[in-house]
């Protein structure tokens, strides 16, 4: 297939966009983030990036603490107009009937509306150019109920999360396979013994 080649660019896809909570103690506010991640697994860690700009900017340089909304499907306008709209002109919360929850171990609160809120600790900030990265140690992971199984299993699916890619937003759909999926042994069929006859079930 014949390719071509653009400069280097903010082209990766897709990304999480996740409803970012902040408090300054006083005030809270909500807004959106698609430049987030994993950065480590033990100690688990993440990121967000945000414009110096940005209202709650000041508000993490501060506080130190936000914690990591995921967004379902459900709550995609929300999270589009949060994340054009200021948080130093507007309470999101009241305008989309957000649900204050308080979280574990930081003083942020989540958003009762979203299955899986992820608590973090802000521990370095990085100037990155128009952009600073807020680097966090993730200090607690608070999940809806409904989304495990009988043995406790987490199973994400059921969240009808979305996605952001490339201006567009999406809906997660169908399971390709789980992590591992292509290594795999195979289960070998059980063959009955030649000449074995079945038993009728009559």
């Amino acid at each position: 297939m014949s390719k071509i080649s653009w400069k280097g660019g903010a082209l990766l896809a897709p990304v999480p966009p996740v409803l970012v909570t902040v408090s300054d103690g006083e005030r809270d506010n909500v807004f959106t983030v698609a430049w987030t991640g994993l950065i480590n697994t033990i100690p688990p860690k993440t990121y967000i990036s945000v414009r110096p700009s940005r209202y709650s900017y000041e508000i993490l340089k501060k506080n130190g603490e936000f914690a990591l909304n995921l967004t379902p499907s459900s709550l995609i306008s929300a999270c589009d107009w949060c994340g054009i709209h200021t948080g130093r002109k507007v309470d999101k919360f009241k305008k989309w009937n957000l649900t204050r929850v308080p979280a574990s171990e930081i003083s942020v609160p989540l958003i009762d509306q979203c299955p899986l809120s992820i608590e973090c600790r802000v521990f370095d900030v990085i100037e990155l150019g128009t952009h600073h990265m807020f680097l966090a140690d993730i200090v607690a992971v608070t999940v809806n109920e409904d989304l495990l199984d009988r043995d406790g299993r987490l199973c994400i699916d059921r969240a009808q999360l979305a996605a952001f890619a490339h201006g567009e937003y999406f809906e997660l759909g169908r399971s390709l396979g789980k992590f591992g999926f292509s290594v795999r042994k195979k289960k070998k069929k059980k063959h009955s013994p030649r000449g074995a006859k079945k038993e009728s079930k009559d």
